[in-house]
């Protein structure tokens, strides 16, 4: 692999953190904020830097944008080239999926960004195909030379990418979805736990399906059995077509989008459980569920992130509240809920907290039974807990 540029004086080209700012660099903490940068070289945005202490002493190297609030991603804490860092990055990621899923899919994220130590790099795989996401400047200048690693590493038929991430604005960058490399594709089927799914890479949304939710998945269908099932937000259908296999009574299936409604339905289809009592809404959750009887013995809530940016937090858990009030104040005694929230910026405490003055607000004894997460394909660096996005809760409605 040729390697990436790299400063030609390490001591020259150099990023100069603040007195007391490198504590967090120390750690292995991806993020350097534009307030813990003493003095910048002559650089262009998206540029790999050497990073130090206010001594001059080396940190490691990492990517810088001044447009952005974190100015600074590292990607290596060592004297490791940055093409060789970036190449180890992708080949210990890829090993750790093959010894985590064998062959029981053909479907994982291969690059969990952070997780990984690849800040703004999502790699998620679809088959043969790859979708990339990519949220910030330094990775797109990179991007070549990841394509490179990633044929080498996976030998794919296809590399896509889909980065229409509201980050991408902050870093200075439109959108872009695409081909990169390999033959187009819009569509293709996938496998999971024995059971057939259809992915529309073409229309869909994040890479084109909800990885992360795979063990979640198999929770539901250990559940389901002679239960009547609600998959609210249903997307494509993942949680329905769990929930059948697990020997469900009856499954409701509500979404917003009429596209994705239609593509769970023929995942219904594809896996044989389409003669069942099937039930397909198509409308506004909060609407639908305070007009819906609600009768249900296992009601899943899987909605997209309410909170995309802090400031929308306090919107985010007026949603949060006001979905879980309604849904206690109408389940039946001995109902299940499976709730999740996959916005960053709701952290599990304050998840918690929501679903506490919901339960309290509904006069209705709620008991936790089960914390779930995200699969281990998508694994959380411990220096970097900010990646910890996606919490869940099995509750008991009493």
């Amino acid at each position: 692999m040729t390697d990436l540029p790299r400063p030609d004086d390490p001591g020259g080209k150099a990023v100069l953190l603040k007195p007391g700012k490198d504590k967090a660099v120390r750690n292995r903490h991806h993020w350097i904020f534009s307030g813990a940068v003493r003095r910048f070289p002559d650089f262009e945005d998206g540029e790999i830097l050497d990073v130090r202490d206010a001594n001059g002493g080396f940190l490691g190297r990492g990517y810088f944008n001044r447009r952005s609030s974190i100015t600074g991603r590292m990607i290596a804490f060592d004297e490791t080239p940055p093409g060789e860092a970036v190449e180890n990055a992708v080949r210990r990621a890829a090993a750790l999926r093959e010894r985590l899923l064998g062959g029981s899919t053909d479907a994982f994220r291969v690059v969990n960004g952070e997780g990984d130590g690849l800040p703004g790099l999502i790699v998620d795989r679809y088959g043969g195909v790859l979708v990339l996401q990519i949220s910030t400047l330094g990775i797109e200048r990179l991007k070549p030379a990841i394509l490179d690693v990633l044929e080498r590493t996976l030998s794919p038929e296809t590399i896509l990418e889909k980065s229409n991430l509201p980050s991408r604005r902050e870093e200075g960058m439109a959108p872009f979805e695409g081909l990169l490399r390999g033959r187009p594709v819009e569509a293709v089927e996938i496998r999971e736990n024995g059971l057939r799914f259809r992915v529309d890479l073409a229309a869909s949304q994040k890479t084109g399906f909800y990885l992360d939710q795979r063990e979640n998945r198999k929770l539901v269908r250990d559940l389901a059995a002679g239960r009547r099932v609600l998959n609210a937000f249903c997307y494509t259908g993942g949680f329905t077509i769990a929930a059948w296999a697990g020997g469900a009574a009856s499954i409701t299936s509500l979404d917003v989008s009429a596209p994705a409604l239609e593509l769970a339905r023929a995942n219904v289809g594809l896996n044989g459980f389409s003669g069942r009592e099937n039930t397909y809404l198509l409308g506004d959750a909060f609407e639908t569920l305070r007009r819906l009887p609600l009768d249900f013995d296992l009601i899943i809530l899987d909605p997209p992130a309410f909170a995309k940016r802090k400031s929308e937090v306090v919107a985010a858990c007026r949603g949060y509240k006001d979905i879980h009030r309604i849904v206690f104040q109408k389940c039946p005694e001995g109902a299940l809920i499976l709730t999740f929230s996959c916005s960053y910026f709701v952290d599990e405490k304050l998840f918690r907290q929501v679903i506490f003055q919901a339960a309290g607000e509904a006069g209705r004894r709620v008991q936790i039974i089960g914390r779930h997460r995200p699969t281990g394909d998508h694994p959380v660096n411990v220096f970097h807990p900010e990646g910890d996005y996606l919490k869940g809760w099995l509750l008991h409605a009493g």
